[in-house]
């Protein structure tokens, strides 16, 4: 058994609404296999993986894996529920896994769920399976796994790229108010909410996080004499340059000192209850590694850490530092063991609680109490290990926030304000919390009150306090960044398709793009913000939607969704609020596990499922695969408003969805009208839609309509849109798509038709407008033989005469190949068809020219537009910006009745 390949699916996919990890197997010498057919397999794999009876396996109840194995089944689905299981014994929580056949005997595809903040580009997924592969075969052969340490690395691999709790406090939070999360990288940073209402968050410093406020409380010393101007209470002290310098202080201020480092964090080199010169030069030489020192009078009393939001307490908690209570019968190094096998402890931040150390400070620290690791304490003797109460330097929290006395609230309210940060945590040491301060005195020292305050504060302790309630702090971070009410969200308009999408995704981004509104777009040629193309490629998948939706200029977003796209990534979203289907054509068959046309619909359906409840669905009623989706059952069951469009006004299924009071878009007696129930508007003539050669190219025609269409589902007024779509300029906005040059008297027209169905609405285009015409095709190499031929044949059905060529991109074929597919195709299907084959563009091009007379047209397809323009234009060739064939006449706007062709269709129902 071997792996293929392994494939991570960000965004929601055709097998779960998160993240998956898909991994094509190879079964090898175990294809046919089953779990019976190897004696002893089961019991020793149960053995091995005793938590694999718990697994349901699509039972619903635990054990239905184990009735599966006793029964008989095949290994790759075997490995699938192993991975599982060794990803929940590295606490990695996630239970969702499938198992099916990828084509030939023995080949599978795996699916597995991945934990949503999980880094995309993690080995742990494949590492899993790795070892999965692994421990199957070992017992199939009868070798006994060698495993633990392979799983002691993806378990040290998984806590080092895991949030840490604050972080994923924030974005639970986030998502439980259905605001969109993205982890940025390995990071603690979220952005939260998409193109203009987003937002981010670093742990628990945000976006709007003073600067200044930040860097001021990094700096302890300049905290101190903030506060202090503004009469809080804070502890006397200054910064000591040298250790006679500590010791001036010692002898000016009194024992017990504090010293630490100027601008230290986490508690690291912290020294407290100082009174000797040799305790002062040895914390000195300890924290002057971190750079300046800073020397303290200590408070008295316990200490506490409160979270303030935006002026506002939210948590309160009482810190003890790291320590061991003794039994009286284990060592201090047992009693650290002991307390360290507790799941909630860590190493560093990814966990509720860190880990005990017998460090070098803690062994200074049991010498300062007469003892050492292996003194045993007495029952119930508490024994310090550090002498600050950080978590991250294994200190315990008991939460204290309904104890809190509403004048150290108000003391904490000032303390913030003073350094002027949103989120801060406040240290302060005092007798009690519940207990009011003393006011300060000028000719007295603070002998309680604040001793730090804290950018980006550890949410932990008031996650999971050691005692008491836990408190929703990460839902409070969210709430001060979006209010109630304020959106998080931008509209979104997911496009997919077979043909047009692209020319209709550039359509819906010029509609929506009225003045003052910020469209972001992404499409096959690229990533376009406010109409400008910001990053050249094939912009159709979840990395470049990422651009737009994480862009805080964009208004809108306009997504083109492919089908590749959402196979090898998943989508680049949670939701849309219009999603649009073109049409669905036998094309890329064969590719990335995707074989039938119902396979594709099924990929393509995803698009429908996710929009929105409230959202709205625009799908074509003329092609019957796109009618298909709307009985697919994750799109039948969602509350959205279907919006049908189509250029046959005799189409049954618009009819019906009219008398039940549904919304289309129609062509009908030359205009285009938005229909609603009985109720008809003409909005204008097709023969004024630009693009559509006076209207008499019905794929431009059912562009325009599903344009309209989403514009509209968002509530652009028709006014507006109408506007909009005569100022559009195909040249400019819509290149490549029925581009018209002229040259010497012949007619081309450039286009991207590259399947059957996209050539044959063009030649039904040229047929139209043109009294003769040539082709010169190139296709994809990457398609199956089949689908070649059924492009081949429709290019035979529409032209007399062909020049067939290749691009430079072979996409895997040997040169030649393509183009032999493709000529013997036409001439078998049309053996009158004169056809000629043309090695590249540059000798196609001059060849279907010679062939056509003046007057007539050249279809040329592509594959990038680039060289096409270049060596048009270097042949002399002339733009054709707006080809006009005949003017309309008429007053549009009015109510319109129904066309008899109409009238009869719903009559029929």
């Amino acid at each position: 058994m071997r792996i293929e390949s392994v494939r991570r699916l960000r965004g929601p996919n055709r097998y779960l609404p998160r993240p998956v990890v898909t991994v094509r197997l190879e079964l090898d010498g175990l294809t046919g296999d089953e779990t019976t057919d190897h004696d002893g397999f089961t019991e020793a794999l149960l053995a091995l993986l005793p938590g694999l009876t718990a697994h349901h396996c699509a039972s619903d109840r635990p054990g239905g894996f184990v009735k599966r194995l006793h029964g008989g089944t095949y290994f790759g689905h075997v490995a699938e529920h192993v991975a599982l299981e060794l990803s929940a014994m590295i606490g990695r929580d996630v239970t969702f896994g499938r198992t099916s056949l990828a084509g030939p005997a023995g080949r599978y595809d795996v699916v597995m769920e991945c934990p949503r903040d999980e880094p995309l580009d993690s080995t742990v997924p494949r590492s899993l399976i790795e070892l999965a592969v692994e421990i199957v075969g070992a017992l199939v052969d009868g070798r006994e796994p060698v495993w633990a340490d392979a799983l002691a690395a993806i378990r040290a691999a998984h806590e080092s790229e895991r949030p840490g709790p604050s972080t994923e406090a924030i974005a639970q939070a986030a998502r439980r108010r259905d605001i969109p999360v993205e982890r940025v990288g390995r990071l603690g940073l979220l952005r939260l909410g998409y193109g203009r209402h987003r937002r981010l968050a670093w742990a628990a410093m945000t976006d709007r996080t003073p600067a200044v406020g930040t860097d001021i409380v990094a700096d302890k010393q300049l905290t101190r004499e903030f506060l202090a101007a503004a009469g809080i209470p804070v502890p006397q002290g200054r910064v000591a340059q040298t250790v006679q310098d500590a010791m001036r202080l010692l002898a000016e201020m009194g024992a017990p000192l504090v010293v630490k480092p100027r601008r230290g964090r986490q508690g690291h080199h912290v020294y407290l209850d100082l009174s000797t010169p040799r305790d002062i030069t040895e914390a000195f030489a300890e924290a002057s590694r971190d750079g300046d020192v800073l020397v303290e009078r200590q408070f008295e009393g316990a200490d506490y850490r409160v979270l303030m939001i935006e002026g506002e307490l939210v948590a309160a908690a009482e810190r003890r530092p790291a320590h061991v209570t003794g039994d009286g019968r284990h060592d201090i190094t047992a009693l650290v063991a002991q307390v360290n096998t507790d799941p909630r402890r860590g190493e560093h931040h990814d966990r509720a609680l860190t880990r005990l150390r017998l460090d070098a400070g803690a062994l200074r620290l049991l010498a300062s109490q007469g003892k050492t690791p292996a003194s045993v304490p007495g029952e119930g003797e508490v024994v310090w290990l550090c002498a600050n109460a950080n978590l991250s330097t294994g200190g315990t929290s008991r939460d204290v926030t309904d104890r809190v006395h509403p004048d150290i609230v108000e003391l904490c309210r000032r303390t913030v304000a003073a350094v002027g940060m949103d989120v801060a945590g406040i240290d302060l040491r005092l007798p009690d919390i519940s207990e009011p301060l003393e006011p300060t005195v000028a000719a007295r020292p603070a002998t309680a009150g604040v001793i730090e305050v804290n950018a980006a504060p550890g949410l932990r302790m008031h996650l999971s306090p050691s005692e008491g309630r836990s408190r929703r702090v990460g839902s409070a971070i969210v709430e001060a960044m979006f209010p109630a009410g304020t959106p998080s969200r931008i509209p979104l308009v997911s496009v997919t398709g077979t043909n047009g999408k692209t020319t209709t995704t550039r359509l819906v981004g010029h509609l929506l793009g009225v003045e003052g509104t910020r469209v972001g777009m992404t499409t096959s040629d690229g990533v376009y913000i406010a109409g400008r193309l910001v990053h050249r490629a094939d912009a159709t998948g979840p990395a470049s939607a990422d651009m737009i939706l994480g862009d805080p200029t964009v208004d809108v977003a306009v997504l083109e969704t492919a089908r590749g796209g959402i196979v090898r990534r998943g989508l680049g979203y949670e939701w849309s609020d219009v999603g649009v289907i073109t049409n669905i054509e036998a094309d890329h068959l064969g590719q990335d596990g995707v074989s039938t046309i119902g396979e594709l619909i099924d990929v393509k359906s995803l698009v429908a499922e996710r929009v929105r409840d409230g959202g709205a669905l625009v799908l074509n009623a003329d092609d019957p695969n796109t009618v298909s989706v709307a009985d697919q059952p994750g799109v039948r069951a969602a509350y959205k408003e279907q919006i049908w469009f189509g250029t046959d006004d005799r189409n049954p299924v618009i009819a019906a969805h009219l008398r039940a009071g549904g919304r289309a878009f129609l062509a009908e007696d030359g205009r285009l009208v938005e229909a609603s129930g009985p109720r008809r508007e003409a909005l204008m003539y097709l023969a004024d839609i630009p693009g559509s050669f006076d209207g008499k190219a019905p794929h431009a025609l059912a562009n325009a309509l599903a344009a309209v269409a989403a514009a509209r589902a968002l509530g652009t007024p028709a006014e507006a849109i109408v506007d909009r779509l005569r100022s559009f300029d195909p040249w400019t906005g819509n290149p490549g798509r029925g581009m018209l040059w002229n040259l010497d008297g012949v007619d081309v027209l450039v286009d991207y038709a590259h399947n059957a169905p996209g050539l044959a609405a063009m030649a039904g285009t040229v047929g139209e407008i043109w009294d003769g015409a040539v082709a010169a095709v190139t296709f994809p190499g990457d398609r199956r033989d089949d689908l070649l031929e059924a492009s081949a044949r429709a290019v035979a059905d529409g032209f007399a005469r062909v020049v067939v060529y290749e691009d430079v991109d072979k996409r895997g074929r040997r040169a030649g190949e393509t183009s032999a597919i493709i000529h013997d195709a036409i001439t078998a299907h049309r053996p009158d068809t004169e056809c000629r084959t043309a090695i590249g563009l540059r000798e196609a091009l001059p060849v279907a020219l010679g062939m056509a007379r003046p007057g007539e047209v050249v279809l040329l397809t592509y594959e990038k537009l680039a060289p096409v323009v270049t060596l048009l234009e270097a042949l002399g060739a002339t733009p054709v910006t707006a080809p006009r064939l005949f003017a309309p006449g008429g007053v549009l706007g009015e109510p319109l009745g129904l066309s008899e062709n109409l009238t009869e269709a719903i009559g029929r129902g």
